[in-house]
């Protein structure tokens, strides 16, 4: 008896689910990055995955409201790319294609410099990944307030509103 083959799928479509797979692969970087022992894994991939989708999803509104107050509005919204990997793109409201941006290049830009964890992020995710989950949820707020991940949101809106 033979089973039948499974049926065939193609990328994933789920932006949002890409966006988690997007933070499990950052909570592998972060595994390499951090100081980080195998009982650690769950908080960082925890950590991984609340810092994707809480930074993608900011930044989509954040986009949408300052460049309309810059007069130059554009509409966002999360994708994903034929490598089914999250990807925002952007449109004017007459329906011209903006810039697009992938989530990956996103986080890279807002978490880290020249490589390298900032050294405020880093000091963050480390205090995140000692003590209680409350603990953790302060060090994670505190990840995303803080001004080099601010600055870099900062940023990376003026490079879109540039193109």
């Amino acid at each position: 008896m033979t089973l039948p083959d499974p049926p065939e799928t193609g990328p994933a479509t789920d932006p949002q689910a890409a966006l988690m797979a997007e933070g499990d692969r950052l909570a592998r970087h972060l595994t390499q990055t951090l100081e980080a022992t195998l009982p650690d894994q769950p908080r960082l991939t925890l950590l991984g995955r609340s810092l994707a989708l809480n930074l993608v999803n900011a930044f989509v509104p954040t986009l949408e409201h300052i460049s309309r107050r810059a007069g130059r509005p554009l509409h966002a919204t999360l994708t994903v790319d034929d490598r089914a990997r999250p990807l925002l793109i952007t449109a004017t409201p007459d329906g011209e294609s903006g810039p697009a941006l992938s989530a990956d290049d996103l986080l890279r830009d807002l978490l880290f410099v020249r490589g390298h964890l900032h050294p405020v992020v880093r000091e963050h995710l480390q205090g995140g990944l000692r003590g209680s989950e409350h603990q953790a949820t302060r060090a994670l707020v505190s990840c995303l307030n803080s001004r080099p991940v601010l600055d870099a949101m900062t940023r990376a809106v003026q490079t879109l509103l540039a193109r």
